[in-house]
């Protein structure tokens, strides 16, 4: 893939999201099984998608593409995760308005923890 994307990280955010999932699908049963993996599935998709985007356009790899990095991943989420937990519009208009403010304050929060190397 690239030095910013990894197989290993594809897995493990698809087995990560899947196991978190299935542990929301046992406290609340309108979450079918399923709908943890399609979530992550359709997440690390849609951020694969947005880092491809960026690379046609030719924006390196780590550089910024504002809102394309806030939303790439939760439309690829909400698109699968359509197909075994629909969403009603209110509730995907909440998802894509408070993701990005929370996307941006917790990498935030992670660069002046030396967790990441770039703000964004």
């Amino acid at each position: 893939m690239g030095a910013h994307k990894t197989v290993r990280g594809l897995f493990a955010g698809i087995i990560a999201g899947s196991v978190i999932g299935l542990a929301e699908s046992s406290v609340d049963s309108r979450l079918p099984p399923l709908g943890g993996f399609m979530i992550a599935l359709g997440t690390v998709l849609g951020d694969l998608l947005g880092a491809f985007f960026k690379r046609r356009i030719r924006i390196r790899p780590g550089s910024p593409l504002p809102i394309v990095d806030q939303l790439d991943f939760v439309f690829g989420g909400l698109l699968l995760g359509q197909l075994v937990f629909p969403l009603g519009l209110w509730s995907i208009l909440i998802v894509v308005l408070l993701t990005p403010p929370i996307h941006l304050g917790t990498n935030y929060g992670a660069y002046l923890l030396g967790i990441k190397r770039t703000r964004w």
